[in-house]
Formats: C-alpha cells, sequence, structure tokens
C-alpha cells in the first residue's frame, strides 16, 4: 500500500501545489513585465518560439492561476473556520483580511499592470455568504454558474461580436467569474472535508480524474489546431476548456502529493508555496531586473522559459534559506498584521 500522508503534511502538499501554480503562473506573465509599445518590435513567434507558444497556451494559460484561485478558496474557509474556531468576529475578521489584500493588490498594480491580488479580494467577498451554506447549496451554485460560464463561452464563439447580447456573454464568460467559480470549488472542497480526509475521498478524486480526462486530451488537441490555423476565436476555445482541465489537473496533483516520498522530493517547491504571496509579489520585481540586465526590447516564448525558470529557482533558494530563519514569509507577515492589528496578530493562528 502506497503510504499516505499525516494531517500537518496534507498542509506541505497544498504548499507544493501552490508552489507549482506560481511556476505556471510565471510562464504567462514573464512576457508582460515588458511592456510593448506600440509601432516598436514584436516577440517572434516563428520556429521553436511559435511551438513553445502553442505549449504555453495548450498547457498553462489560464489554468495554473485557476489552481492558484482553488487554492486561495481552500485559504479563505481555512482562515474563516479559525477565526470561528478563536471566537473572533467573522465577518468582521473576513472583510478586513480581504480589504488588506485589496491595498497590497492596488500597491502591486503600480509594480505590475496584471496583478491579479486586487480582483481576488473583490471576487473573495462573494464567498462570505457561502460559509454557512450546506455542502448541497454550494454544490448547486457551483452547477449554475459552471453552466452559465460554459454556455457564455459557446456564445461567444458563436455569436457576432458588438451586439447587446455578445456584451452580456463577454461578462460571463470573462477570467472573473473563472475566478469565482475556482475559489468557491476550493472553498467546497475545503468545507467539505476532502483536505483532512484525501484517502476517504480519493474515489471521488479519481472518478473527477476519469471524467476530466478525456475533456484535457480533446481541448489541447483542439488548441493546438486553432493555434497552428491561427484562428482569432482561440481564446474563447481556451476559456472553455480552462474548468475541466484545471479539475484534471488538480485530480492528478492530490493523487501524486498523497505520496509521501514525491511530497518530500518536492518540498522545496512547498517552501515557495508556504510564502505564496511573498513570492507572486516579487515575481514581477525579479523578472523586470533580468529582462533590464539581459536587455531584451521583447520577450520571445523561449526567452520566457528561460526567464521563468530563472526566476523559481531563485524563488526556491530564497524560500528555503528564509524558513530556516523564519516562520512566515515577510509579506504574509505584514498581511496577517493589517488582518489583526497590533495587539493580536502576533496571537493569531498561522493562516494558510
Amino acid at each position: 500500500m502506497k503510504p499516505s500522508v499525516t494531517p500537518k503534511e496534507r498542509i506541505a502538499s497544498l504548499d507544493i501545489i501552490r508552489g507549482l501554480a506560481l511556476l505556471g503562473i510565471l510562464f504567462i506573465n514573464v512576457g508582460a513585465y515588458q511592456v510593448l509599445i506600440e509601432g516598436g518590435p514584436r516577440p517572434d513567434y516563428s520556429g521553436i518560439n511559435g511551438v513553445i507558444n502553442s505549449l504555453i497556451t495548450i498547457f498553462i494559460e489560464k489554468k495554473f492561476f485557476s489552481i492558484f484561485s482553488f487554492l486561495f478558496g481552500i485559504g479563505f474557509y481555512i482562515f474563516a473556520s479559525r477565526a470561528e474556531a478563536r471566537g473572533d468576529q467573522l465577518k468582521q475578521r473576513f472583510v478586513r483580511r480581504l480589504m488588506a489584500l485589496l491595498v497590497i493588490g492596488i500597491v502591486h498594480i503600480v509594480v505590475f499592470w496584471g496583478s491579479i491580488l486586487a480582483m481576488y479580494a473583490v471576487v473573495g467577498f462573494l464567498l462570505l455568504p457561502f460559509y454557512r451554506a450546506q455542502l448541497a447549496t454550494i454544490r448547486q451554485w457551483l452547477f449554475a454558474i459552471i453552466t452559465l460560464h460554459l454556455l457564455a463561452t459557446v456564445g461567444q464563439l458563436l455569436m457576432p461580436t458588438n451586439t447587446a447580447l455578445s456584451i452580456a456573454l463577454n461578462v460571463l464568460g470573462n477570467d472573473t467569474i473563472t475566478i469565482f467559480i475556482m475559489f468557491l470549488s476550493g472553498f467546497y472542497v475545503a468545507k467539505a472535508g476532502w483536505i483532512d480526509h484525501i484517502q476517504h475521498c480519493m474515489r471521488n478524486i479519481k472518478r473527477i480524474l476519469y471524467i476530466t480526462c478525456p475533456f484535457f486530451i480533446g481541448f489541447s488537441l483542439w488548441i493546438w489546431f486553432a493555434s497552428q490555423a491561427d484562428k482569432p476565436y482561440i481564446q474563447a476555445i481556451i476559456s472553455l476548456g480552462a474548468i475541466p482541465t484545471t479539475y484534471f489537473y488538480l485530480a492528478c496533483l492530490f493523487i501524486l502529493m498523497d505520496n509521501k516520498q514525491l511530497a518530500k522530493i518536492f518540498q522545496p517547491i512547498g517552501r515557495v508555496g508556504q510564502m505564496a504571496l511573498t513570492n507572486y509579489l516579487l515575481q514581477s520585481l525579479i523578472g523586470t531586473m533580468i529582462i533590464s540586465l539581459m536587455g531584451l526590447e521583447v520577450v520571445s516564448p523561449s526567452d520566457t522559459v528561460v526567464i521563468a525558470l530563472i526566476i523559481f529557482m531563485i524563488q526556491i533558494f530564497f524560500s528555503v534559506i528564509w524558513f530556516k530563519f523564519f516562520t512566515i514569509g515577510p509579506f504574509e507577515k505584514l498581511w496577517r498584521y493589517m488582518t489583526y492589528g497590533k495587539k493580536q496578530w502576533q496571537n493569531s493562528d498561522k493562516d494558510q
């Protein structure tokens, strides 16, 4: 029988998945660290760069930020349940935590225009009504929202643009809805106790894996052929496949991370995920510095791969060293201070 991780190690496994999500996000964000000027040079998408760009589009785009969103949903539930267990004022504390994240996110936008933190904070408020909802109610909401989102995305493929209906479809089919779907998915998984009882839920996790695998394969092929033909509707296809592919990735990761040996091998990546906020914020700063040192006017897909891996290796080294001396990341510490205030933050539980 394969070894199963302990409850404490399950949290470490979430950190590993979070760290891997940060790596995936890098492959998308690196190109955006260098702002393109109208009339200026453009990235080269010929040859190997074209292949790399297609692979990033197929396997990474919108999938890893969705995994990151899923983990935020888990984290929000853990935070809320711990606050309630301490007898804290749940709503006030939850709102204060999100407002703190909003402030951090707004400041980060000044550094990196593509920051998602402010959006996470805004969307996070929508989770609060679900905290005391029954699991069946959350499932019904999830099913309804996912159905509307997918129908809207299909509508974007079929309907003409610049109409009132197309505007409505764009609203229902945009990435903000995807973020909320993944927030609520993670929230549901944590509330249902899957994180604490992975072995008992393994049958359901494998069922999700088997159901979503054909969708993963089908959408991967569809995106590949659409990218090779340079189809204008490729973003709609990516959006359509993002949710089932993300569920497939998550099922794979949860099954893999339930193995103690694998979890131990990936522990350094878990250190990156353990201070995900700090590393997410630093990625844009490190990336901008590397691009400047390399003297790049534009960032090609091959440059993206190299820079992303350099940044992530730096962050692994930095994170491992940091946790030899500290128990919490610097921006996590700031976020906790902003959440609890001067008198309470030192006595608060470690937030995940």
